[in-house]
């Protein structure tokens, strides 16, 4: 499946990149899941979107497939490659994890409460940019054919999708007032 195709692809890039600093690069597991699902970080309703568990005997990427739907028509962010760019992004959080920056962010949200929301963002956005390393490795390469593994088009949508969750987005979506404070997440430009 897709799905499949598309994490095995992600986690061979990421495998390659690890080897050749000389590092063991960890696998992580993609779980699809309808409504709710129980985790190592507890239970999770299709409410939170897309996520990934640090929790020790987790290290999961989990996705509820409804979110696509959301994705495509409330977010206006359609297409397989804005499907891409989630899993790498959550992936990106998995990289985060395994290297300690997930550790060392959380420490740094503890001592400084006042700025845990820009910490939240930093790391956020360092996950958009590691799902663009992936993005700009399979844009790299072509199928066995000759081939680009990529389509016309394909880095637009996975723009548009980050774009679209940026926090501004959302905020001015759902009719609220923007407020920047108020962002764990980032602005559509910076996510883009």
């Amino acid at each position: 499946t897709y799905m499949a195709a598309l994490m095995a692809d992600i986690q061979d890039t990421w495998g390659e990149y690890f080897e050749r600093a000389g590092i063991n690069y960890t696998e992580t597991t993609l779980v699809l899941f309808s409504d709710a699902v129980q985790t190592g970080c507890g239970n999770a309703t299709s409410g939170v979107g897309p996520f990934y568990c640090p929790a020790p005997g987790d290290n999961k990427v989990y996705i509820d497939l409804t979110f696509y739907d959301e994705l495509a028509t409330r977010f206006q962010a359609p297409g397989d490659f804005a499907q891409a760019y989630v899993i790498a992004h959550e992936i990106g959080h998995h990289i985060q994890s395994i290297t300690g920056i997930s550790d060392k962010v959380r420490a740094a949200q503890q001592q400084d409460p006042n700025n845990a929301n820009e910490y939240s963002v930093r790391m956020e956005l360092q996950a958009d940019c590691l799902a663009g390393v992936w993005g700009y490795s399979a844009n790299q390469r072509t199928t066995s054919d000759g081939q680009p593994i990529l389509e016309a088009g394909d880095i637009d949508e996975g723009l548009r999708a980050a774009q679209s969750v940026g926090d501004d987005s959302i905020q001015s979506q759902a009719g609220m007032q923007i407020n920047p404070e108020t962002w764990t997440h980032g602005s559509a430009e910076s996510r883009a």
